[in-house]
């Protein structure tokens, strides 16, 4: 730590040294809600420079402030204000014990002593928060701390934290790696949202080309290599998963997304060769024939200088290239029949057939919802790496807007030509509904499309609403209030009307033509938020799976 250099007398407040502490880190973007006691640093934020953008729910910044970090690399740093020092145990303002809470969470949390040690404690949270597998770190600041003042001379200022160390994988575990990769029958590459994060899509299309490796990525690493490459299997994923001898996980965990690895999902004899920057998470769920430690991007180019000794390429002729092939085929045959529907209203294939057809092939996508994300996955394709946000592992609803506004941000900044994209389920977006007025306030030229079922999963058309109406009547409303269907939200709600109130774009569209002309006009205004509600049939649903989406415990 370097001591002060300020003038003998010199004071700065709490909030400025907050502020300043985040602009020495190189922070840029701060997502939030002023407030007692915390408005003073947003101000002083935006005095210091950094991007302040208020948002309308802190779900919301949160989801905002982890896509910034997923995006450019930075961390994700929650900052709250908590009740005065000499407050504590009386029954203060909001009191509650938020260093213990915050434990639980993040990597690391931690309450300031003095101001004279904010810089060292803002300096600690980011390199926390990048180094290793990323995560957040809280800082809790207490009421008082915000406007009280330090001479600058006492402060332990501190210069930006190096970036994280990279690691490499031991030399005999590549070796053994790629032994058991040579010899596989039927091998496959699972490429994860750890990949797109290290940044190794060159070195792993290398590697999937070098190797003739078949691939599927997670949800988050769509676009590491690009979804249309010959080896992409994402249309076969069952059969991959099932019957793959040899697993290869990039940067990609054994949770439920995976199925935990497990038979009946995998084959019980398979053998993973796990390569992760998190040692705590080698041989989860399945105990791995090979694990290498280390950063995504510098073992995957170990392995490649490996297979240049020992050159290997699996052949594309094989009895399982076959298989997959077929499968392939088989189920975008499936796929095609039901995007290929003339009928009214729409089904979920038909719009996203409609929306791939005309999107540029470089925007940003963000998804979130039940059936629209995840038929959103297999019907639009990404071809650039961390071009595709959506709820990952936590499965959360609500993090399409505070994603897309995040993206927006960093796209203004870094590529202005590139659109942000967001396609919602309707009840998706009312968990976030009002971040629109946000958009629209920082003039964010976000394109948002709810993809609306009338419900969660399904819902109701008008006919079966007016019925049931009728069966509340004319008692009193409890028999009503009964009869709606848990899953039921109200018909052919207007929330396109939302975006218009707050001076952006609204369409209402019914047909494949209303669509197709809601998504030309709104593409080719690059400045106003647009917003275009898309009914679909209530019953609409993915097409029939081999297994349930969700795998139990006790499988």
């Amino acid at each position: 730590m370097a001591s002060g250099s300020g003038a003998e007398g010199e004071a700065v407040s709490g909030a400025h040294l907050i502020a300043e502490s985040l602009k020495a880190q190189n922070i840029e973007y701060m997502f939030g809600i002023v407030g007692i006691p915390i408005t003073e640093i947003a101000i002083a934020a935006q005095a210091s420079g950094l991007k302040y953008i208020g948002m309308r729910n802190e779900q919301a910044a949160c989801y905002a402030a982890s896509a910034v970090g997923y995006l450019t690399g930075r961390p994700l740093i929650v900052i709250g204000g908590s009740s005065d020092r000499n407050q504590e145990t009386m029954g203060a303002f909001q009191e509650f014990p938020q260093v213990e809470a915050g434990r639980l969470y993040n990597k690391l949390t931690v309450r300031p002593s003095s101001l004279e040690v904010i810089p060292a404690v803002v300096e600690k949270a980011v390199r926390t928060s990048i180094y290793g597998r990323p995560g957040s770190c809280y800082i809790d600041i207490p009421g008082d701390f915000v406007n009280l003042q330090v001479n600058k001379s006492s402060v332990k200022y501190v210069e930006c934290c190096l970036p994280p160390p990279i690691s490499m994988a031991k030399q005999s575990a590549v070796s053994e790696a790629a032994s058991i990769i040579a010899h596989s029958k039927q091998p496959l590459l699972i490429i994860g949202k750890g990949a797109a994060y290290s940044h190794a899509e060159n070195n792993i299309r290398k590697l999937v080309d070098l190797c003739g490796l078949p691939f599927l990525p997670t949800p988050m690493a769509k676009g590491v290599v690009p979804d249309n490459h010959p080896n992409c299997v994402a249309a076969a994923r069952s059969t991959a998963l099932q019957y793959a001898d040899v697993i290869i996980l990039l940067g990609a965990r054994l949770n439920w997304i995976l199925h935990f690895g497990l038979p009946p999902r995998f084959r019980q004899e398979v053998k993973v060769i796990q390569i992760d920057i998190c040692a705590e998470e080698l041989g989860n769920n399945v105990r791995p024939a090979a694990s290498l430690l280390g950063d995504i991007n510098t073992v995957t180019k170990q392995l490649l200088e490996e297979f240049s000794k020992r050159p290997w390429k699996y052949p594309s002729s094989s009895q399982w290239w076959k298989r997959l092939r077929e499968k392939i085929m088989n189920n975008e045959e499936k796929s095609k029949g039901l995007e290929l529907q003339k009928s009214l209203p729409m089904n979920y294939y038909t719009v996203f057939r409609h929306i791939r057809e005309l999107i540029p092939r470089d925007c940003i996508l963000v998804s979130e919802g039940a059936n629209t994300m995840d038929i959103g996955r297999t019907m639009l394709p990404n071809y650039h790496p961390r071009q595709r946000l959506d709820a990952g592992t936590f499965g959360t609803m609500g993090v399409g807007l505070g994603f897309a506004i995040a993206a927006a941000m960093v796209a203004k900044d870094r590529t202005p030509e590139k659109r942000v994209i967001c396609i919602e389920g309707d009840s998706a977006f009312g968990f976030s509904g009002m971040e629109l007025e946000t958009i629209c306030r920082y003039k964010l030229p976000i394109l948002i499309i709810v993809v609306n079922n009338n419900g969660i999963y399904t819902g109701l058309d008008t006919d079966a609403w007016k019925e049931m109406l009728k069966f509340g009547e004319p008692a009193t409303c409890f028999p009503f209030c009964y009869s709606i269907p848990p899953v039921s939200l109200l018909p052919n709600s207007h929330y396109e009307q939302i975006m218009s109130a707050f001076g952006g774009k609204g369409y209402f569209v019914k047909t494949p033509e209303e669509l197709q002309n809601a998504l030309k006009a709104s593409l080719a205004d690059e400045q106003t938020p647009s917003l275009i509600n898309v009914m679909i049939d209530p019953r609409s649903e993915r097409k029939k799976q081999e297994f349930p989406w969700l795998t139990r415990s006790n499988m």
